[in-house]
Formats: structure tokens, sequence, C-alpha cells
């Protein structure tokens, strides 16, 4: 299988309009979002692929970076993504993963997900679950980059396979949910419920149509834990012509504010955050966000993955980057994504901004000079003065990824 190698794109936006009711007029874009409660934005630059089919699983399998099995193999409660408490052990519900290029370039990333099935929803009569599901019934819903939707389902049909590929973006819609306080209230990391809603539901015994009738509606539509990190908050695939649970009127907000969110965190999304047919998947930081299984068997791309893995020092990383002036204050709209990040001490490139929102950004930054101390990195003004580059340490960032640098230092 052949994948053409597109240009890199690069993502740049003005700053985000809030329009909820959370903050007051003091308060600037930073301090907006540090202390703002839940917020949910519909994410306009997603949509929903179905794949339904006996070989849904197995051709999943070998496309991508994730172990898509884990949707038939049973789990415990720690890892369910249903909320009542007493639910029975049950398979995966939400993954996260990426399709690569034969060099081990990223192509695409999706988010994937089980849809309620039958004896989930509540039957027409809204009294009792609906009928128990086919024995071979095999569905996934992803959501996908909107800018690439046309193209990843045209190269996936190309490939011969019992699996049934369709875009179902007019029906179906992605959002997310998220928050300082919505972070805050998780009970632990290995919670995939909502707390918000876990108090929602029938209760009872073994009741998988309660559960889901907590985090969803009468048609079982759930909020899941985003299968990256904790602090990302809920998503998930509703139908278009509805409003999610736990969303009202004051907090719904822009896309752009979930964004800001994101590369505050130091997490890209997408082939334009994350250049497509050129991005290193580890460099990125995929492993980090639950996007690759370094268990599973043989995928497209997995060479690479595994070499760079097993050799255990990862150079240069995607990190949050704050621009400033020369007296320490954020500066907006002053850097533009491609721009090259250099250090004072050496006068030489140790990066590239890819992505730039207003005073903030990501970076693919050298992590021996990444760590040096503030001052260090500059991006160059041709007009104006130089703008000052602080890198972001990620809290979520495992313990062994700042040795790599150490390492790198050396």
């Amino acid at each position: 299988m052949k994948f053409s190698k597109s240009s890199i794109q690069f993502r740049s936006l003005k700053p985000p309009i809030f329009k909820i009711n959370h903050f007051s007029s003091s308060q600037t874009q930073t301090n907006q979002l540090d202390n703002v409660g839940p917020m949910a934005s519909l994410l306009k630059t997603r949509s929903v692929v179905r794949f339904r089919g006996p070989d849904t699983i197995k051709f999943l399998q070998g496309l991508l970076t994730n172990d898509i099995r884990k949707f038939h193999e049973p789990v415990g409660d720690e890892k369910s993504s249903l909320v009542t408490p007493n639910l029975p052990a049950s398979s995966a519900r939400s993954l996260y993963a990426a399709m690569l290029t034969p060099q081990g370039r990223f192509l695409y990333d999706m988010f994937l997900y089980e849809p309620p099935r039958s004896d989930e929803k509540l039957d027409p009569s809204g009294s009792r679950p609906g009928t128990e599901p086919k024995q071979d019934e095999v569905e996934l819903l992803a959501d996908v980059d909107s800018s690439v939707l046309d193209e990843l389902v045209d190269t996936l049909k190309k490939l011969r396979s019992k699996v049934d590929i369709e875009n179902v973006g007019e029906s179906l819609c992605c959002w997310q949910r998220y928050g300082v306080d919505l972070h805050k209230r998780q009970p632990s990391s290995s919670s995939l419920e909502d707390p918000e809603s876990a108090s929602v539901g029938w209760g009872g015994a073994i009741d998988p149509t309660g559960s889901s009738s907590s985090q969803g509606n009468s048609n079982g539509w759930q909020w899941h834990k985003d299968p990256r990190l904790d602090c990302l908050g809920f998503r998930g695939i509703f139908p278009s012509n509805t409003t999610p649970p736990m969303v009202e009127a004051n907090t719904e907000t822009e896309e752009e504010n979930y964004l800001l969110w994101r590369l505050e965190k130091g997490v890209a999304e997408g082939p334009i955050e994350i250049p497509k047919g050129e991005a290193i998947p580890l460099e990125y930081n995929l492993a980090g966000l639950n996007a690759i299984s370094f268990e599973k068997g043989c995928y497209i791309g997995q060479e690479l993955i595994a070499r760079s893995h097993h050799r255990g020092v990862i150079r240069k990383r995607l990190l949050p980057l704050r621009f400033l002036d020369q007296s320490g204050k954020e500066v907006v709209q002053k850097v533009a994504p491609s721009s090259e990040v250099m250090g004072m001490k050496s006068g030489k490139k140790v990066g590239t901004v890819t992505t730039a929102v207003g005073s903030r950004g990501l970076g693919l930054i050298r992590l021996e000079e990444a760590f040096k101390g503030s001052g260090n990195l500059v991006v160059k003004g041709e007009e104006e003065e130089d703008v000052k580059v602080e890198v972001v340490r990620p809290e979520w960032w495992p313990r062994e990824w700042f040795l790599e640098h150490q390492q790198a230092a050396r």
C-alpha cells in the first residue's frame, strides 16, 4: 500500500474568543483557562467514520498503532469507561490511535469508540433494555480530522476487506468536555467515569442500560474519559441533532478554547498540528498519550517505532511554549508557525514552532536546549525585536522523559 507524502501544514489562529460567563473582565487569557470551570466544545474540525463488518477488528489491527483487540477483550472495572460501580467486566469502549506511512511517519490520528449496543439502549417504551445484539455484530466509530476525512475514507476503501466504511459526519458529531474543576473532581487516574454524572442513572444490580443513561441519553450515547490524559477531560460522539448531556448554555464555548487548553498541556491533535507524512510519532509524544501499543503484532510503520522505542533516547519532543517580550510579558500574534527557535548561547537552531495561538504554542524542540533556563530560546524577529520563547514543563510527562534530555546533553 502506498501513501502520498503531502506538504507540511501548520496551525495558526487568533487568540480564542471566550463566550462563556465564567470570566471577569480583568482576567487575562491565561488566567481565564487556569480558573475556569467545566466547558464543552463542539469539535467542528473533527468528523465521524463508521466501520462495520465481521473483519473490523482484524482490519484496523493491521493498520493502527494501538491494540484494537481491546474492544473485544474483557477488562476489569478499573478500565471500564461506563459509570455505575456495579457494572461487570467489559471490553474497552474508547482508544486513541494513529495510522502511519510504511516509513513510520504520521498520517492520521483517530479516537475509536464502540457505539452503544442495542442492549445498552432503552427500548421504544423507555422502560427496559433493548434486545441483545447479534454475536457477529462488530461496529466501531472513529473521530477523525475533518480536513483529511475524504482522503482517509478513500484510502481505506481501496483496501480489500469485509468491512463497510462510511462517512457518518452528517448524523454524528464530536464533543469535548474539559476544564480545571472537571479535572480536579476526577477521583483517580484509573477511573474512566465522569464523576458529575455518576449519581445519575437507574442503579440496581447489573445495569448496563442505567450506566449508559447516566453518561448519555435514552439512545445510549456516552461521554468517555479522554483516552490520552486525565487533564483533557471527557470526549464523545453524539447525534448531530441533540446537545450532549452535561452541556448547558453557560458552559458551551468555542472550539478554539479547547485548542488553547490542549496547547497548554503540550498535546497536538490532527495532521495539521502533527505534520502529515513528516512527523515521527514518538517525538510528538504519542506513546505517552496512549496511542501506541508496543506489545501488539505488526502494523504499517511499526519497524521505525519499535526501533526508536528500544533505542531509548528521543532527542526532540513536542513541548508547550509561551511567547514573551524582553521584559517577560506575554506577547500575542508575534510568532508564526514554522518559525525557527534559536539558542541564544549557541546561535544555532534548536527547534521549530509548529502551532501558535495568541501567546501560546507548541514546538518541536531539542531536549538538550529546552530546559537550560529562562531566556535561552528566542524566535528572531525580522523587523521587530526578538521574541523570547519559554518552554513549559508538562506535568503529565513521565519522569524518564526528563532523563532523556540529560543524556542528550552529555
